[in-house]
């Protein structure tokens, strides 16, 4: 006789037979990762907000936890960790405005990891405003013609795809004349030269694009939607950096807390003591309001909690990283290497030091600490917005450095 618990709604069981089923047929310890991803997805267990046959259930978003925690803890594969840019923000973008046919080609490999993604967005002179972007797309017969540049690219040298955002009409008001497009990353004409940052690795490229072709069935969204469906990609964005939840005492607060641990108890001062409690207080609350922001959130576009996760985490990052290099004393100072490296993932840090020199990034990437205070400001506070000279004027016009 089987005995149904009645707390638990008929969704839930749905996610739980399904992750059973799932476990019990590819064993996590004699199932490659890739077959044991495709395998998830087929089971709907990928994004289970996604409709039915796309990866998904069709079901709340809360449920996917149920889904990762119990792949987590058999020993499955964490599908983010390979191909975090496609996982958190090209899947939610193609969903959103992908056609039919597009979903069928991207989701399953995007999520299995055979595919890693990347994002085309900022340019030498258009990082905070991206909607000034100069890099054009001209039509030719079904095809576009792609030339211009973009940077802080992550992961381009990994990439098979990438969302490109471009300029297809330079006489419309700058947020009007984009348009958003799906590239080949290896087409003729795609250039990819790595960015080394200040830990030795190159995880960041610039990338060229000279006469570089792209079907018009590459587009996403309608010509000159492409602020509109460059949204959907930099609110996924905001919530795949600051908008995880992880258990409590988690993370990199779990790092501050273990060099505590480890110091001398004659060097454990007051001060030190009061720096790390508040830290902790300051992770537990960005815990719970992820909790909390998770709960609400919808498939498409999430709403202004993303950069109110993102902002606390950026600066949170810096603040306990900082603290663990004072906790290490001298030995903060020391780093093993500085050689240049192309990593196989993003954010990826195996010492302390190394974390804390990444963490510099974290209030950058994803959108700067300043624009995620304008945007709340502007729309969660109702604050008065900046004042915007050019907003009306063609894009041809505007000033530019």
């Amino acid at each position: 006789m089987t005995v149904v618990d009645a707390s638990i709604s008929a969704d839930e069981r749905l996610v739980r037979d399904r992750v059973e089923q799932l476990l019990a047929e590819h064993p996590p310890s004699s199932t490659d990762a890739r077959s044991f991803l495709g395998a998830q997805y087929d089971a709907g267990l990928a994004w289970v907000h996604f409709p039915e046959g796309e990866g998904g259930l069709g079901l709340s978003p809360k449920l996917q936890k149920v889904v990762n925690e119990a792949v987590a803890a058999a020993g499955g594969p964490n599908p983010y960790y390979r191909n975090p840019i496609g996982h958190g923000m090209g899947a939610p973008t193609v969903m959103t405005h992908g056609s039919d046919e597009q979903k069928r080609r991207y989701l399953r490999p995007l999520f299995t990891g055979e595919e890693v993604w990347c994002q085309l967005f900022s340019e030498p002179g258009a990082g905070s405003d991206v909607a000034s972007l100069s890099t054009r797309a001209v039509r030719d017969g079904d095809e576009w013609i792609v030339n211009g540049q973009k940077v802080w690219t992550t992961l381009a040298h990994l990439s098979r795809w990438g969302m490109l955002v471009a300029r297809t009409d330079s006489e419309a008001p700058k947020h009007k004349g984009l348009t958003y497009f799906v590239v080949d990353m290896h087409a003729p004409g795609v250039e990819v030269k790595p960015l080394r940052q200040m830990t030795g690795e190159a995880e960041f490229n610039e990338v060229f694009f000279t006469d570089v072709r792209i079907p018009d069935s590459e587009r996403l969204g309608d010509v000159g939607e492409g602020w509109r469906v460059s949204l959907t990609t930099l609110m996924n964005e905001r919530v795949s950096i600051g908008g995880t939840v992880i258990p409590r005492g988690a993370g990199p607060i779990a790092a501050a807390v273990d060099l505590w641990h480890k110091r001398p108890v004659e060097q454990q001062s007051p001060v030190l003591r009061d720096r790390l409690m508040q830290l902790w207080i300051e992770a537990e609350v960005l815990r719970l309001t992820n909790i909390r922001a998770s709960q609400n959130r919808r498939q498409g576009v999430p709403g202004p909690e993303g950069s109110t996760g993102k902002l606390h985490f950026a600066e949170l990052n810096k603040k306990i990283y900082e603290l663990c290099i004072d906790l290490l004393g001298p030995e903060g100072m020391l780093y093993k290497t500085y050689e240049m490296v192309r990593p196989e993932t993003a954010m990826a840090s195996d010492s302390v030091q190394k974390a804390f020199l990444r963490a510099r990034a974290n209030s950058i990437e994803g959108g700067t600490s300043e624009i995620m205070r304008n945007i709340l400001g502007e729309r969660v506070l109702g604050l008065p917005g900046d004042v915007r000279t050019d907003k009306a004027l063609p894009w041809s016009q505007v000033p530019r450095n």
